[in-house]
């Protein structure tokens, strides 16, 4: 059970002011004492990045679509332990969710599965009397999502702000804070969003005290508090990395249709994959700088150009019984001493490929890694890195594919199901995940694929190949503790 005093900050749509508000929010807690936890609605890596500036916590992420609903509330209890207050920003629009699933890993989803009250962020600078007919729809569109309060964003002038006000006295929805047009704080943005924290430091230190400054002046701080500890308590209990990699298997969700209409896909197995990843595995737990004799170690590529990973990977490989050191492929010329294994989530390799490039002993040293038989895996920019080259820099060369940037976007959920055995799956395992990448690789599959997916358009992805599985596709592995624990068994093999 958690009793964790907790809100929830959505918007009518993007683009309002939820993370300006919610990371701001958290940083000036932070500054009066506050044990804050910060966590994010949905799959987005980058905000999380600031939240964990602002209070000082690993950022962590709420996505019922990835996890399953029946996770989500102890994922929150499982960060939010021992805290004084937790601020959980949205996603998109409050009710907006994942395509054609209905609520499914909306904000107002999110909110109902915690409890939490809603505190609306909503974008003032083109209305005034109009914004309590849009409060009042908000507020009463789903009777089980509780608006607890609004804060006005954009606000032009004190005028501005009295009428407003005036506007809202019959909603029944309190303002709770203001915040005007001409004291926005910008963070710099390109392809994917937000430039992450890890790239813009001390920027993005200086970019968190004045959103914390900003939000002090404007917002009513006791009152949001006060909404926040009116939020009930859960009986759910937190979620544990050891008892998750001890059961092995993927989360009660229901695992989705792939083979609708049509022939299954191609299923590979190649010659000594593993097929044992339901086993018991000893619940360790704990995530290392330095190895510890006994444990398997695991680098773990982080810095500037691989930002992009869930915390609960982390743990669940320390649980499952490794050491996970981190390393930065853009510095550092050598894996860590004695690795056995190699995890390289997402990030922007893109962005810095003449200097991956130009770290030709790494990647040496990762080519010599997989050459030895050493377990990788690889979501998205790690892809990316194994490829032969990146918009002509030469990468890994671990896989015979070439990648470049493109003018598309590729952004959604999916659905997959394992057509290949791999270090961390086996044939059939289904999943969801997300793919979010303005790159392209050729060709996007090998001999045998990662994953089989049916949408938006039914296709094979990715790589198997040897102790490699390299994807487009971002997962949680909170939905799949079988992936550390397999990977684990292989790295000490």
């Amino acid at each position: 059970m958690t009793s964790v005093p907790r809100l929830v900050v959505a918007a009518p749509s993007s683009g309002s002011g939820k993370t300006t508000v919610a990371t701001g929010l958290m940083a000036a807690f932070t500054e009066s004492g506050l044990a804050v936890s910060p966590h994010k609605v949905g799959p987005d890596y980058i905000d999380p990045g600031y939240h964990t500036l602002a209070c000082g916590r690993p950022g962590r992420n709420l996505d019922p679509y990835l996890c399953g609903p029946e996770l989500v509330a102890p994922l929150f209890a499982h960060g939010a332990a021992g805290c004084d207050l937790a601020v959980v920003e949205g996603v998109m629009g409050l009710y907006d969710g994942a395509a054609g699933q209905g609520e499914l890993a909306s904000t107002a989803h999110v909110a109902k599965l915690l409890r939490a009250p809603v505190v609306l962020v909503v974008d003032a600078s083109s209305q005034s009397r109009s914004v309590a007919a849009l409060v009042h729809g908000f507020a009463s569109w789903d009777p089980e999502v509780r608006v607890g309060g609004v804060i006005l964003n954009k606000v032009g002038s004190a005028r501005h702000e009295e009428l407003l006000r005036e506007a809202l006295d019959s909603s029944g929805v309190p303002v709770l804070g203001v915040l005007r047009r001409e004291a926005q704080v910008q963070a710099p943005s390109r392809h994917l969003g937000l430039v992450p924290v890890a790239e813009r430091r001390v920027e993005a230190v200086e970019a968190v005290g004045a959103l914390a400054a900003q939000v002090r002046g404007g917002c009513d701080l006791e009152g949001l508090l006060a909404l926040a500890r009116s939020a009930p308590s859960l009986a759910d209990a937190p979620w544990e990395p050891a008892a998750a990699v001890t059961c092995g298997g993927l989360s009660p969700r229901p695992a989705p249709s792939l083979n609708r209409g049509s022939a299954p896909y191609p299923v590979h197995r190649p010659s000594g994959s593993s097929s044992n990843a339901g086993r018991a595995e000893r619940p360790t737990a704990g995530r290392a700088e330095t190895p510890t004799a006994g444990r398997a170690v695991i680098a773990l590529a982080s810095g500037s150009a691989f930002t992009f990973s869930y915390a609960e990977h982390a743990e669940l490989l320390g649980a499952a019984g490794a050491d996970v050191v981190p390393f930065d492929p853009l510095r550092d010329e050598q894996l860590p001493d004695g690795t056995a294994g190699l995890v390289i989530g997402g990030g922007f390799p893109e962005v810095y490929a003449p200097e991956l490039s130009a770290n030709e002993q790494l990647r040496k040293a990762v080519a010599e890694l997989v050459l030895g038989g050493g377990p990788v895996a690889a979501e998205c920019a790690g892809l990316l890195y194994l490829a032969r080259s990146l918009d002509g820099k030469p990468m890994c060369g671990v896989l015979d594919a070439d990648a470049r940037m493109s003018e598309r976007l590729t952004l959604g959920y999916r659905e997959a199901v394992a057509v290949s055995d791999s270090v961390l799956a086996r044939t059939g395992t289904r999943v969801r995940g997300h793919e979010f990448h303005r790159t392209v690789l050729e060709p996007g599959a090998g001999a045998a694929p990662a994953w089989g997916l049916h949408q938006p358009e039914r296709r094979v992805e990715g790589f198997v190949q040897g102790a490699v599985h390299a994807s487009y596709l971002h997962t949680h592995w909170a939905a799949t503790p079988g992936f550390a624990h397999r990977f684990v068994e292989r790295c000490t093999g």
